[in-house]
């Protein structure tokens, strides 16, 4: 099962060319992390705006891969961030385990 909408990632693939594509997924992974990181440390700090800023950094770069499922949950984190709504229960792991299947599947791609 492919977590990613392999239409979008080829169309990038062929938009950016075969060694670009690789280090945009470096990218990627990088800024995912730091991400990631920015929500918890903001979720701790009670800060919004920076929580909102990394989770619609994340959905927008998810959604260039063609990572929909990915996009779609950092996206609710975005509008959770927006209401200042800092009851994310478990979102952040599941986030980061939808994070960790889609580097895998990206990984395998490069």
């Amino acid at each position: 099962m492919t977590l990613l909408d392999m239409n979008t990632f080829n169309e990038l693939k062929e938009s950016t060319g075969e060694d670009f594509i690789k280090e945009l997924i470096g990218t990627f992974f990088d800024d995912a992390v730091v991400q990631m990181n920015e929500m918890k440390i903001a979720i701790a700090a009670k800060d919004a705006e920076t929580f909102r800023r990394a989770a619609h950094s994340l959905k927008s770069n998810a959604n260039t891969f063609g990572a929909t499922e990915l996009a779609s949950l950092a996206r609710e984190l975005e509008m959770m961030g927006r209401e200042n709504n800092f009851e994310v229960g478990n979102r952040l792991e599941v986030l980061k385990e939808a994070f960790e299947s889609v580097k895998k599947e990206l990984s395998e791609l490069r």
